[in-house]
């Protein structure tokens, strides 16, 4: 009797994480080892209360629509998992005749994925990870599916609002992006560029500090010069001691909960400055956002939930798969096989080198990097003010 593979989605959805879904169904259906493919209903504690779902029972012409499906098309959690629940796993995946189980998430989801390999290891069970984030911040890898689509969406939004602030000149707009401990979106920003001089005017990522009089300084400046200014910001930024620009507004046993930047940086301008000004916050529509969904990354989610099937099947267990980038003009990855204990919990920052020396914008090495990554060119449009 073949063995049954179990899919788990852990933590915040992307665009493309049902096309990672898609390519372990499409992959396992090729292999005999594997029985059905089940999806956890509602992430880990799905396990628990043993809420499976025979996925292998879609037909194609179904299942090619998790391609185009926003959110996770069985549902994801951040249910948090202690040595006991690990404990109880083996014997849930033995009774459901569960041979292989893959984790599909960031930095969280890998550390629980490690764990799980790790009581299950003695029981043939194979487990292994297949990334996915927005944030970009997965230690050991290129970059991360889930990014580009997330990157190609905050570019096309600060293009366009960009174009807006251009044809009415009157005030600082404020983007706020998601990744509070990494900048990764956030400087995805900077490809709505077209020429110098276009929007973003000014973008602040959470491994810099943030210096209030500079930005005002800055601000005002630009405001002067050009009439409007458009500002990208990091939901995460914190002063030189490292504590957020915005109180906590509540506080759990798990986490803590801050108010907006973009607001709070809107209102300094006003406060401050006299300059009328908004905020924008965009927020989970960036990573919802399947008609801004990015074709590489796309193709790059099926790839690597096909690439988990065949390491689970080949006794390559403990792994998550990564991408290496390979030198030259042509963009091309290599996948690799990367140890779980390698990955779990490390954040993946953005490096100085994308960073510029005033900490208010992103370098041309950035860009560059990361142009592939949003497939292809943003939409043409025309502004006569271009041209006067």
């Amino acid at each position: 009797m073949a063995d049954n593979l179990l899919v788990v989605h852990g933590g915040g959805p992307t665009a493309v994480i049902n096309a990672s879904l898609y390519g372990v169904i499409r992959e396992a259906k090729k292999n005999p080892s594997i029985g059905k493919v089940l999806g956890a209903i509602g992430g880990t504690g799905a396990i628990f209360t043993e809420q499976f779902l025979d996925l292998t029972a879609f037909s194609d012409e179904k299942l090619k629509l998790l391609l185009h499906t926003p959110a996770s098309a069985i549902g994801s959690s951040r249910y948090p998992l202690y040595e006991e629940d690990y404990a109880k796993m083996p014997e849930i995946f033995k009774k459901h005749h569960i041979g292989y189980v893959l984790l599909n998430g960031g930095n969280g989801t890998m550390d629980a994925c490690e764990h799980i390999y790790e009581v299950c290891r003695d029981h043939g069970i194979g487990v292994a990870g297949i990334p996915k984030t927005v944030d970009n911040d997965i230690a050991m890898t290129d970059h991360v599916p889930g990014y580009g689509s997330a990157a190609r969406y905050l570019a096309a939004t600060t293009q366009e609002v960009g174009e807006d602030v251009k044809s009415l000149p009157i005030h600082v707009s404020v983007i706020e992006a998601m990744g509070r401990n990494a900048g990764w979106i956030t400087a995805a920003s900077a490809l709505a560029r077209r020429k110098k001089g276009d929007a973003p005017h000014l973008i602040y990522v959470p491994e810099r500090p943030f210096h209030e009089d500079e930005f005002l300084e800055d601000v005002e400046r630009l405001y002067k010069e050009k009439g409007g200014v458009v500002v990208v910001a990091s939901e995460g930024l914190t002063n030189v001691n490292g504590e957020s620009i915005v109180p906590p507004i509540f506080k759990s046993d798990r986490a803590v909960y801050y108010g907006d930047v973009s607001a709070y940086l809107a209102e300094l301008v006003i406060k401050k400055l006299g300059i009328k000004a908004r905020s924008e916050k965009p927020g989970i529509c960036g990573r919802a956002s399947i008609a801004l969904q990015s074709p590489v990354d796309r193709a790059e989610a099926i790839l690597v939930g096909e690439l988990a099937v065949k390491a689970v099947t080949s006794g390559n267990g403990g792994h998550m798969i990564g991408f290496k980038r390979q030198p030259g003009d042509i963009y091309q990855v290599e996948p690799v096989l990367v140890p779980l204990k390698d990955v779990m919990l490390y954040e993946r920052k953005l490096p100085e080198a994308y960073i510029n020396e005033r900490g208010n914008d992103i370098t041309d090495e950035f860009v560059k990097w990361c142009e592939p990554l949003i497939g292809g060119p943003l939409p043409e449009f025309l502004n006569f003010r271009d041209y006067i």
